[in-house]
């Protein structure tokens, strides 16, 4: 038989690529199925039966596995929690931070979301934490997860493009997304998983306390404005948010990532646009 021929770069980066691999996070390559524990110590009988007899079979003697399993690192056992557990524990994690900059640290130390262990870092927020809007995405992307802040990729630039227009920039808005962590390959982050940062990003719209919220896309606005109609039905509408501590007004609009594939669609956006700088005219001045 022919041996199938070797892949190309092309096809190798295609791969990675499918697989969710879109970005080198080292200048190295780090083999992690290696065992560095074990291999010194088999290595080391090895070359100890080679001395005492080119004669003598190549099986390892009782002594040379015993140290290689003493040397084998002892992995504790994964406990499986059930999802609503961590639910839960989600929730009273978030009800105990009294500020933004403690929200944050309870969030890192969080180990409910498998998220976490493939994402680069906590993506949080940007843009003025006193604003009285606030915008509300999905998930962080690619760009995002390397550099720890919110819509700064080519969907971030867009999102500056639609604020600058109705004279809002990240110095009078703030910006955060329902899931802080990267799901891997950009892929759509589960119910389960959006359930579990739920209770994060309600607490931290209470306590940013916005007089708007701007909700970005289908999946924002389906989870935090609480209807399962799709987002041609649902932007443009204002409804009222429960912040927790008040109501306010909530409006939905596209995703710029969406208004990317779909340039027809930035009409009706700055149709939204429009009706949320109306909003942001008629608010009240805000007591000193």
């Amino acid at each position: 038989m022919t041996p199938d021929p070797a892949p190309s770069i092309a096809q190798l980066l295609a791969f990675y690529l499918e697989a969710g691999v879109d970005c080198a996070l080292m200048d190295e390559p780090v083999d992690r199925l290696a065992d560095m524990d074990v291999a010194p110590a088999r290595a080391a009988s090895q070359e100890s039966a080679q001395e005492s007899s080119d004669d003598a079979p190549k099986r390892p003697s009782l002594a040379s596995m015993q140290a290689g399993a003493q040397a084998r690192p002892v992995l504790p056992a994964k406990i499986e929690v059930a999802p609503e557990v961590v639910i839960a524990a989600a929730c009273e994690a978030a009800r105990g931070a009294p500020t933004l900059e403690a929200l944050r640290g309870v969030m890192e130390a969080f180990e409910g979301c498998a998220l976490k262990s493939t994402a680069t870092q906590l993506v949080f927020a940007d843009g003025n934490p006193q604003a009285r809007i606030m915008f509300v995405g999905e998930a962080p992307g690619r760009d995002e997860d390397i550099e720890g802040l919110p819509f700064i990729g080519r969907a971030g630039k867009l999102l500056d493009k639609m604020m600058a227009a109705i004279g809002l920039d990240r110095s009078n808005a703030y910006i955060a997304n329902v899931i802080a962590w990267r799901p891997p390959g950009n892929r759509t982050p589960t119910p389960q998983e959006t359930l579990i940062c739920l209770p994060f990003i309600q607490r931290h719209i209470e306590l940013v306390n916005p007089d708007i919220l701007v909700t970005l896309g289908n999946p924002s606005t389906q989870t935090l404005l609480q209807t399962k109609d799709g987002i041609m039905k649902s932007r443009g509408r204002w409804v009222d948010y429960d912040t927790g501590t008040r109501t306010i007004r909530a409006i939905a609009s596209f995703h710029p990532a969406y208004l990317l594939r779909s340039p027809g669609y930035k009409r009706m956006a700055w149709v939204d646009l429009r009706a949320i700088a109306a909003a942001l005219a008629a608010l009240p001045a805000r007591e000193s």
